[in-house]
This record gives structure tokens, sequence and C-alpha cells, in this order.
């Protein structure tokens, strides 16, 4: 676990542009933040980088590893490939046939785990039960809203990513259901997403609706709802499998 951080930023533009130089940055934590610019971090010493995110293109040593990464991300995780590539019903039906699949095997081996592993925290990442209670939120709002139109979507057991607001997105803070508490609403959700996508139409797909906490007036058609549920789906779960992983090791 790691040590508790020095100073807190948030929200804050105070480092754009910056230019950080002959300081020492250990234990530096970036989190939650965005790089509208290049980042460039030159002439630097450190025994140990980890970089966790969505980047368009990743430079180490002056060679280009971004095709790499992704290459090994997929590997590593089939389910991206399906999410990423996702045009018509068809591919949005095998997709989600695939991630149930997925989930129900990794759920299988979290219950022989014993409760308690499955409330801790790797390397203060979300735990197995946080994980799925953020994907319980994740289709509550990209299904939930504004693919089905329900007046209220979000269940009170929903994750909700740190800084957003709970009382506007679902979710209920200082609480702790357990394994079975998190499945029952996690696994009817996961059910309508089924429901939804057996009848699901390629016409379908292009029709306009809601952003879920976007602008006034801005929309999305649901082929993007749905694979922002997909990508969630993948993404996470190879979060929750590689976390299972270490404390499976001990």
């Amino acid at each position: 676990m790691p040590s508790e951080p020095t100073a807190t930023y948030a929200e804050t533009e105070q480092f754009r542009g910056a230019l950080i130089r002959q300081s020492d940055l250990s234990g530096l934590e970036i989190r939650d933040c965005w790089f509208e610019e290049r980042v460039k971090v030159v002439d630097c010493y450190g025994s140990d980088i980890y970089l966790g995110g969505e980047f368009g293109k990743v430079v180490v040593n002056d060679v280009d590893v971004t095709a790499y990464v992704e290459a090994e991300l997929d590997r590593i995780e089939p389910n991206r490939v399906l999410a990423r590539e996702a045009r018509t019903a068809d591919d949005f039906r095998a997709a989600w046939a695939a991630i149930e699949s997925t989930w129900a095997a990794t759920v299988e081996q979290a219950r022989g785990m014993g409760e308690e592993l499955l409330h801790e925290r790797v390397d203060d990442e979300w735990s197995f039960l946080e994980t799925l209670r953020h994907l319980l939120h994740a289709s509550d709002k990209w299904l939930g809203g504004p693919v089905l139109e329900e007046d209220d979507p979000f269940h009170p057991f929903g994750n909700v990513p740190g800084g957003w607001d709970e009382t506007t997105s679902g979710g209920t803070v200082d609480i702790d259901p357990s394994l079975e508490e998190v499945l029952e609403p996690r696994l009817v959700r996961m059910g309508t997403m089924r429901d939804y996508v057996a009848t699901l139409t390629d016409a379908d797909l292009d029709r306009r609706c809601a952003k879920p906490g976007g602008d006034q007036g801005a929309d999305v058609d649901v082929r993007h709802c749905l694979q922002v549920v997909l990508f969630e789906e993948a993404e996470h779960h190879r979060y929750a499998v590689r976390d299972l992983a270490v404390l499976t090791a001990g």
C-alpha cells in the first residue's frame, strides 16, 4: 500500500505548461488527469515508472511502444478487440455474450478466494467488489439512462469514479456490500443488457439519445453508449484479473 500523499492537487491548471527541473519526484502519483498537449519526461532517472491510461502515443527513450502495448493488452484481454470493433447489431451480441462468459468465470474464481480478499485493494486500486460496483454504475449510466430512458437508472451500490458528484450520478458513499449483495443488481443489469442486444437491429444503433452527464443539448447514438459499456467491462475485467492474481499469490 503506498504511503499517504504529502500534498493533493485537484481540478487545477497550475501545472499546465509547467517545467519541473532537478526535483525529487519520488512517490509522485498523477491520477484522473488529461494531457491535451504532449507531456515530456526527459533526462530523468528512476527505478520504477508505471503508466496507466489511454494514450494516443507512447515513446520510451525514442522508441515508439504504442503498437506493442496495444497488442499486449489485446492478448491479455481479447474482449477489448470485440468492444473496439463492434459496429453491427450482431457484433454487439457476440461481444456481450463473450463478456458475460468471461466475467462469470472470474466471479466463480473470486467466490473461492474468501470474502475478505474481495474487499482488499491492491496498490490502492479498486477492490474486486468496488470494480463490480463501478461496472454497475457504468451500465446504469450508459444503458439505463440514455438507451432505455429509465427515470431513475442508478442503483445505490454503484461505485462512482473519484471526484464525481455522487448526488447526481447515483452511488452511495461509505457502504461496503458483500459479493452476493453486489451481484444481485449487477446480474440484473447484465441481464437487461443481454435482453436489449438480443433484439437490437443495425437501425437501432443509429438512434440518437441524450448524453449522460454531458453538456446541455449534447447527444450520442446508441452505438456509442453500448460501446462505452463494452469498453468498461473489458478494461475493468483486465484490472480485476490482474489484482486477483496478486491477492491469490498472497
